[in-house]
C-alpha cells in the first residue's frame, strides 16, 4: 500500500534511497527535504511546496550582502581612478583618469551587448591600447597610464562579477525583495568604499564625486545580475552559478526515479533535479520551474519548461533537442518543429500536432494515442513497432517538407480529395515498418522468387506472411516486402528464404518448371506479378524505404506494386495496380474461328466475374482481389474452361481478350493467369 504524506510538514526530512513508489505528497511542505536516489514512480507531488527552508534563505541573503560589500571596494577603486580626470593640474592624473573612463565605458558597453566575459577581454585590451595612446599623446608616464587602464578594467570586472553574482543569488533566493535589498546594499557599499578611497588618496576634489561614480558602476553591475537571473544568453553562466548555491540546501530529487510522477501546481523553487529520471512526468501549472537546477535533463530547455507548464507550444521550435520521455499530453503543438528531435518514449496522447514538422524525429515507443496529426510532415521519421497510433486523428500527412514551388509535397492519400478514415492512419503506417524485406541484388529470377516465398510461407504458417509490396531498384535489383506476425524473427526468415532461393537458382529451367507444375496457381500468379514489375520501367511510384524497424521515404523512378493483403499459403492475392504485358493486336485481325473462341471464352469469364461480384463486393482493391482469387479457383476447377481460356490467350493475345470482357477486375485477373500460357 502506498504511503500518504499529504499536507504534512516534511521540511528537512531525509527520504534518501527509500522506495516511495506511488506515495502521496500532495500539498506537503517538502522544503529542504532530501529525496536523493529515491524510488518515486507515480508519486503525487501536486500542490507540494519545495525549495529552501527559511534559515537558509536568510543565510544566503547575508552571504549575498557580504559579497556586495566586498565588491564595493573594487568599485570604489574604479571610481577613484575615473575621477582623476578632474585633476587637470596633474597631467599624469588626468591621463590616468581619461584612460580609466574610456576603459570602463568600453567595458560596460561590451558587457551589455556581449556579456561579462567578453567585456573583461575588451576592457583589458582597451586598457593597454588606450593607455598607450594617451600616454604618448600627453607625454606622461607611458607604462603608468597603461597600468592604470589594466588595473581599472580588472577591478571593474571583479567588482561587476561579484555584484552580478550577489544580485542573481539574492533574486534566486527571494526574488524581488532579495534583489531590491541587494541593489541598495551594492550602491551603498560602493559609495562608501569609493569616498573612503578618494579621501585616502593623493587627490581629493570632492569626496562625494567618486561615490556617485561608484554608485553608477554598482547600478550597471546590478543590471548584469538582474539580466543573468532572467536567463540572458550572454550571462546565463552567472545565473547557473547562483542557482547552484541557491539549491544546495533546497529540496533534492537528484538521481531519483520520477517516472510518471505528478508535480501539477507544485512550487519548485530551489529544487535539485540533476540526473533524475523524468519519463512521463507531469509538470502542468508547476510554479517557479525556471528556478530549478535541471542538470542535463530535458528541463534545461527554457522554452520547453514553458510548454510543460502551460500546454501551449504552437509554432515553437524544438529542433535536435533531447526530449526523451517528456510528457506533452494534451499540449497544443500545432505548427511546432521537431526536426531531428529525440522524442522516444514521449507521451503525446491527445496532443494537437497539426502541421507539426516531425522530420527525422526519433519516435521509438512514443505514445500518439488520440493525438491529431493532420497535415504533419513525417519525412524520414523514425517509428518502430513500439510506437502507438491508437485512435490517432489524421486526415492526411506530407512525406516531404514544403517548398516554395511545392507547398503540399507528397501528400498521403495521394488524391487531394480523399482523407484517411477514422483510425485508418495507423493501418497506413504500420505495414510500412513491420515488414520482412527480401532484397535481391542481382540476377533476379521471378520463378525462383515465387517458389521460395511459397515454400517459406508453408514452412512458417505462424509468421502469417503477406506480401505488401514489390519494388524494382536500378537495373537488376528487386525488393519483395511482406508483412509478418508480431514478434517474428525476420532475420531467421530472411536467411531461410535466400537459402531456398539460391538453391533454386542453380536448377535448370526445366526443373523449375516441374516444381511449378507441382504447386498451385498462386506461384504462377506471383511469378507473373514479379515479371510485370521487372518489365514496366515506365511505371513511376513514390515508395517507402524500410530501414530495420524504421520508415523513411524517398522518390524512385521505379516499378512499384503495393500488394497489401496478398497471402500465399493462405489464399488472397491483392494488387493495387498490375499492368500486364501488352500482347497481340485488334480482334478484327483474327479469323472467324479465333473470334468465336475468344468471344466464347470471354463471355464465360465475364459471366463468372459478374456472378462472383454479386456475392463479393469490389469497392476496394482488397475486395477486387478476393473476386480474382475466387475466379482463378473456379477456372482451375473447370479443366474445359481453363483450356478454353489458355487457347484464347494463345490465339488472340491478352489485349484482345481483355477488350471482350467488361468488368473492373479484368486487368488483375489477366495478369494473374497470364503465366498459364507458358505452363501449358
Amino acid at each position: 500500500m502506498s504511503q500518504d504524506f499529504s499536507r504534512q510538514n516534511l521540511r528537512g526530512r531525509s527520504f534518501k534511497g527509500q522506495n516511495l513508489a506511488g506515495a502521496n505528497f500532495s500539498g506537503a511542505d517538502i522544503r529542504g527535504a532530501d529525496f536523493t536516489g529515491a524510488e518515486l514512480t507515480s508519486a503525487n507531488f501536486n500542490h507540494a511546496q519545495a525549495g529552501l527552508q527559511h534559515r537558509w534563505i536568510v543565510g544566503l541573503l547575508i552571504t549575498s550582502c557580504l559579497l556586495l560589500a566586498i565588491s564595493g571596494i573594487f568599485s570604489g577603486y574604479s571610481a577613484y581612478f575615473i575621477t582623476l580626470i578632474l585633476d587637470r593640474k596633474n597631467a599624469e592624473n588626468f591621463s590616468a583618469g581619461l584612460t580609466s573612463l574610456i576603459v570602463v565605458t568600453i567595458f560596460f558597453f561590451t558587457v551589455i551587448r556581449k556579456g561579462l566575459l567578453l567585456g573583461l577581454g575588451a576592457g583589458l585590451a582597451s586598457g593597454i591600447i588606450i593607455g598607450a595612446i594617451i600616454g604618448v599623446t600627453t607625454k606622461t608616464g607611458f607604462g603608468a597610464v597603461i597600468g592604470v587602464g589594466v588595473i581599472t578594467a580588472s577591478v571593474t570586472a571583479i567588482g561587476a562579477f561579484a555584484k552580478a553574482f550577489a544580485v542573481a543569488l539574492a533574486m534566486s533566493v527571494a526574488e524581488f525583495i532579495g534583489g531590491f535589498i541587494a541593489v541598495i546594499v551594492a550602491i551603498a557599499a560602493s559609495f562608501i568604499a569609493a569616498t573612503t578611497v578618494a579621501q585616502a588618496g593623493s587627490f581629493v576634489i570632492n569626496g562625494n564625486i567618486p561615490g556617485y561614480v561608484a554608485g553608477a558602476i554598482a547600478v550597471f553591475s546590478s543590471y548584469i545580475g538582474w539580466s543573468a537571473f532572467k536567463k540572458s544568453q550572454e550571462d546565463s553562466w552567472i545565473s547557473s552559478f547562483a542557482t547552484t548555491f541557491a539549491t544546495t540546501r533546497g529540496t533534492s530529487f537528484r538521481n531519483a526515479n520520477l517516472t510518471k510522477a505528478k508535480f501539477c501546481q507544485a512550487l519548485l523553487k530551489s529544487t535539485d533535479l540533476r540526473s533524475s529520471i523524468l519519463i512521463d512526468t507531469c509538470w502542468h501549472k508547476a510554479r517557479k520551474i525556471n528556478d530549478i537546477r535541471p542538470g542535463i535533463t530535458y528541463l534545461k530547455y527554457e522554452q520547453l519548461r514553458e510548454v510543460l507548464v502551460t500546454g501551449q507550444g504552437q509554432e515553437k521550435i524544438f529542433d535536435r533537442q533531447d526530449l526523451r520521455g517528456v510528457n506533452l499530453k494534451g499540449a497544443n503543438l500545432t505548427d511546432a518543429s521537431f526536426i531531428g528531435t529525440e522524442l522516444s518514449h514521449a507521451n503525446l496522447q491527445e496532443a494537437d500536432l497539426s502541421r507539426a514538422k516531425l522530420v527525422q524525429t526519433q519516435l521509438n515507443g512514443t505514445d500518439f494515442t488520440g493525438a491529431t496529426l493532420t497535415g504533419a510532415y513525417i519525412e524520414d521519421w523514425n517509428i518502430t513497432t513500439n510506437t502507438k497510433f491508437d485512435g490517432v486523428c489524421c486526415e492526411y500527412v506530407y512525406m516531404r517538407l514544403p517548398t516554395t514551388d511545392n507547398p503540399d509535397p507528397h501528400r498521403k492519400p495521394d488524391n487531394r480529395h480523399e482523407v484517411f478514415a477514422p483510425g485508418e492512419f495507423g493501418d497506413f503506417i504500420k505495414p510500412i515498418f513491420d515488414t520482412l524485406d527480401l532484397y535481391h541484388s542481382q540476377g533476379v529470377d521471378p520463378r525462383a522468387i515465387a517458389i521460395s516465398f511459397k515454400q517459406l510461407a508453408e514452412n512458417h504458417p505462424e509468421a502469417d506472411l503477406r506480401i505488401v509490396g514489390m519494388e524494382v531498384r536500378g537495373e537488376d535489383k528487386f525488393l519483395l516486402r511482406a508483412k509478418t506476425a508480431a514478434m517474428t524473427d525476420k532475420s531467421e526468415l530472411s536467411a531461410e528464404y535466400f537459402e531456398i532461393y539460391n538453391q533454386l537458382k542453380t536448377l535448370a529451367q526445366q526443373e523449375l518448371q516441374a516444381l511449378i507444375s507441382e504447386k498451385d496457381s498462386r506461384i504462377r500468379s506471383l511469378e507473373t506479378m514479379v515479371v510485370t514489375a521487372l518489365q514496366s520501367p515506365k511505371f513511376y511510384a513514390q515508395t517507402y524505404s524500410n530501414q530495420g524497424d524504421t520508415m523513411s521515404q524517398s522518390p524512385k523512378k521505379e516499378s512499384h506494386f503495393n500488394l497489401q493483403g496478398a497471402q500465399f499459403g493462405g489464399g488472397l492475392v491483392n494488387a493495387d495496380t498490375v499492368t500486364a504485358g501488352q500482347i497481340g493486336g485488334n480482334i478484327t485481325n483474327y479469323n472467324p474461328e479465333q473470334k468465336q473462341n475468344l468471344a466464347q471464352a470471354a463471355a464465360e469469364i465475364e459471366q463468372l466475374l459478374n456472378q462472383l461480384s454479386q456475392t463479393y463486393p469490389t469497392a476496394t482493391t482488397s475486395e477486387k482481389m478476393t473476386v480474382v482469387a475466387k475466379a482463378v479457383d473456379e477456372i482451375e476447377s473447370n479443366p474445359t474452361l481453363k483450356a478454353r481460356v489458355i487457347g484464347a490467350l494463345k490465339a488472340g493475345g491478352t489485349e484482345a481478350f481483355k477488350e471482350l470482357i467488361d468488368h473492373p477486375v479484368v486487368n488483375i485477373l489477366l495478369a494473374s493467369i497470364d503465366g498459364w500460357q507458358d505452363a501449358e
